[in-house]
């Protein structure tokens, strides 16, 4: 079975255990069935202990309401996670439609906003920020226009807007610096490697922003009203994910 199947069968298992109602085995499997893949309880017990060991998603059994639940306070980027498994169905889905008729190009209009570009660093940027390894670059600056070299330990690479960023620190500095993949030039990823400071966790940093500039100001309670048309877009695609309805007249 492809990769791009069985992350498929993963989001399908997810999003039955998301839903909050603890299914059994069995109504996962026939969630699964429904959706077109028959398998036995051994491989959604398989599925569940990859979903943890490759991604750190804790999926547990409670046995009292006989069922499985996700333990949102110990799993790791789980937010990332979901974001990932909406990227990967996307792209699966499309490629099917492609295979089956090249036409379907005709019908699909994407973002043409050059995010593919320098998207090939993608791949050993992952690879350096896993292993703790420092890397060094030129990158371009739209505010000077000018190019400079830096060396730098990665710690995240981020997705906004279509477009990917990587986040570390340079030098002595002891704060975060973002830089878009699409302006870095002769990449080189370094044999030395470095300790990542604990302390430091641009995740949560970025949990509180919204685009790809932070603060360590205090964060603020905002109160937006809107109209009844644009509450409808708001609600079905959230500004932040802190957001919450106060009033929904």
């Amino acid at each position: 079975m492809s990769k791009h199947k069985t992350i498929r069968r993963y989001t399908l298992e997810i999003e039955k255990i998301r839903r909050g109602q603890f299914p059994s085995l069995q109504k996962i499997k026939d969630y699964l069935f429904e959706h077109g893949f028959e398998i036995g309880d051994r491989t959604i017990q398989r599925d569940i202990e990859q979903i943890r060991f490759e991604f750190g998603i804790e999926i547990k059994y409670d046995r009292d309401k006989n069922g499985y639940y996700i333990d949102y306070e110990n799993s790791l980027n789980i937010e990332s996670f979901f974001r990932f498994l909406e990227i990967v169905n996307t792209a699966e889905l499309l490629t099917e439609s492609l295979l089956e008729s090249k036409d379907s190009l005709k019908h699909i209009s994407f973002d043409t906003g050059g995010g593919l570009k320098g998207i090939e660093n993608l791949k050993p940027l992952l690879k350096a920020n896993k292993d703790n390894r420092k890397i060094s670059f030129t990158h371009f600056n739209f505010h000077t226009e000018k190019s400079r070299k830096y060396t730098l330990k990665p710690y995240l690479l981020k997705e906004y807007q279509n477009r990917w960023y990587v986040v570390g620190i340079i030098g002595g500095f002891n704060e975060f610096r973002t830089f878009g993949i699409d302006r870095i030039e002769n990449l080189e990823i370094k044999t030395e490697t470095f300790k990542p400071d604990k302390k430091l966790n641009p995740i949560e940093m970025f949990n509180k922003t919204i685009g790809l500039v932070y603060s360590e100001n205090t964060p603020q309670t905002i109160v937006l009203p809107f109209t009844p048309t644009q509450g409808k877009y708001v609600k079905t695609l959230p500004l932040h994910s802190s957001q919450k309805i106060l009033i929904d007249d």
